[in-house]
């Protein structure tokens, strides 16, 4: 991320999340670094507001890695029983749910770096896509996961029925599989057995798994959609 935000240049537009530039996105993930290790210390979330931590104040780049490096060194130090607070549903111990959180985090923002010095860069021209995941496949789908199930599940986020509700399937290769219930008031996500039968639903989203992480993230990817889940969920769905 650091690289490519170097790359694009501070002031570089990100396309993949309209209005911010490559600044915007560094303060972004750095106060998130730093909320992050609020929580670590025991810190009440409701009383620590990300847009009120204090941004980068000279090298913006340098602010990220530092932000990074105390971060990495308190996960690890931290014991596999912290008592730390979380916030989404179904979340794992909360050493593993800051790790596993920080690690999508800022996986998803370093592609929008990407997307940013790739829109700049007239030697490249395009958006990121799955050929560019450093990641593999299980990555992929731990962050399908954690969307799905933790973020979707929540009453602020995940996309809702216009009408009548209805249900979804997202499938990647991998055979990880989620049946989602989409109603007018929230989600609710189950996973499936990857050998078990294959649940009737009113729509399918499906592929490579980074494919669809890409695409449920809204950076990108291009699973096969014949439904046309994806218009319907991109925008209530976002997660920043």
């Amino acid at each position: 991320m650091a690289t490519w935000a170097q790359e694009a240049g501070l002031d570089a537009p990100v396309p993949t999340c309209p209005g911010w530039t490559v600044h915007d996105l560094l303060a972004h993930q750095g106060r998130v670094h730093r909320w992050a290790l609020a929580a670590l210390s025991g810190a009440d979330l409701a009383t620590v507001d990300i847009d009120d931590l204090d941004g980068p104040d000279g090298d913006a780049v340098a602010w990220l890695r530092a932000g990074a490096a105390e971060l990495l060194d308190v996960l690890r130090a931290a014991p596999d029983d912290l008592v730390a607070p979380t916030f989404l549903k179904e979340s794992p111990a909360p050493r593993m749910f800051w790790a596993r959180r920080q690690h999508h985090e800022a996986t998803i923002h370093a592609l929008d770096a990407l997307a940013a010095r790739d829109s700049r860069d007239p030697r490249h021209g395009r958006a990121p896509t799955p050929d560019d995941a450093w990641f593999d496949d299980a990555t992929a789908v731990d962050g399908i996961d954690e969307l799905l199930v933790g973020f979707w599940q929540r009453r602020t986020n995940g996309p809702r029925a216009e009408a009548d509700p209805y249900t979804a399937v997202v499938a990647a290769d991998s055979g990880a599989r989620w049946l989602l219930d989409v109603g007018t008031g929230r989600v609710t996500t189950r996973r499936l057995p990857p050998d078990g039968p294959h649940p009737e639903a009113a729509a399918v989203l499906s592929g490579p798994a980074t494919d669809l992480y890409l695409a449920l993230w809204n950076r990108g990817g291009a699973p096969h959609d014949p439904d046309g889940l994806l218009a319907r969920w991109s925008h209530p769905g976002r997660i920043t």
